[in-house]
């Protein structure tokens, strides 16, 4: 028995199993088949179907994020020109603080205990491309323009992963 029901003093409180009668009870309409999705009758709906805010977009597809879109590749970009210049700009003064300069090996250096550990592992002279004769070969001369543009490169891949994590 509904509340209504029971107000109204209507049907009988003492079974509650007998149905009651759909007498003064309103029920509310039912939409029906041919009613739009606004509420309009007689109207078939028409269009994409509307999305969440209405906008008459699918709500399937990918949530427009108004332009935002330029700044982050422009900021990506950025970031990526900052590694490379980073990186080109690095190496030099990594060398030189690891004792690789330009008048040569610096004494109780890193660079000096490299080229110990190559002298002693080849018999008393370091070999000719060894890692510790590129090295100085490099702190020596500065970088060429190739491994400029190779370390500018690799910077610049960093710099613009680094800004999408």
């Amino acid at each position: 028995m509904s509340a209504k029901a029971i107000e109204s003093g209507g049907g009988d409180a003492t079974d509650p199993f007998r149905p009651e009668s759909p007498s003064d009870e309103e029920d509310e309409p039912s939409q029906s088949s041919d009613q739009a999705s606004d509420g309009s009758p007689g109207k078939l709906p028409q269009g994409p179907p509307q999305g969440p805010d209405g906008s008459g977009s699918d709500p399937r597809d990918p949530p427009k994020d108004g332009g935002s879109n330029f700044s982050h590749k422009a900021a990506k970009a950025a970031a990526a020109v900052v590694g490379g210049a980073l990186f080109v700009g690095a190496v030099p003064v990594a060398l030189g603080a690891m004792g690789f300069t330009g008048a040569g090996i610096a004494a109780s250096s890193l660079a000096a205990k490299m080229m110990s550990s190559a002298a002693i592992a080849n018999g008393g002279g370091v070999a000719a491309g060894s890692l510790v004769a590129t090295l100085q070969s490099v702190g020596a001369t500065e970088l060429s323009t190739s491994s400029n543009i190779i370390l500018g490169s690799a910077g610049s891949a960093l710099g613009a992963w680094l800004w999408d994590r």
